[in-house]
């Protein structure tokens, strides 16, 4: 059995502190957001983009940037959205959202962009 690694997370270190599963993973380039944009695309769900304060990450409410993009399918409008949010709100995380339709869920949910504590 391997040993369990304690990650040194803390609340005293915005930076420390992770969102999701992509968070442990080196940050994602642009291609590779443009990957999971179109994955998210391809599954059919809907795209939405919310953002919020570093300090505040952890709450479980996140500003909606505008409304879904519902039935939206072109990657670059997508994208454009997301470089819209960050730049109105350059220190603010901004997380990419598909919304599943179906399941009446999230389908997936990552931050693309992380915003500086001031």
């Amino acid at each position: 059995m391997s040993e369990v690694i304690d990650y040194k997370s803390r609340l005293s270190d915005p930076n420390s502190r992770k969102f999701e599963t992509f968070s442990y993973l080196p940050p994602m380039d642009a291609a590779s957001i443009r990957k999971q944009v179109e994955y998210l695309v391809k599954k059919g769900w809907n795209p939405a983009i919310e953002h919020t304060e570093p300090e505040y990450m952890g709450d479980s409410y996140w500003y909606m940037w505008k409304l879904p993009m519902f039935g939206e399918t072109d990657v670059d409008r997508i994208l454009a959205e997301a470089e819209a949010c960050h730049k109105a709100n350059p220190t603010h995380h901004v997380r990419l959202i598909g919304y599943d339709n179906f399941k009446q869920s999230q389908g997936t949910s990552m931050v693309i962009y992380r915003g500086k504590p001031v």
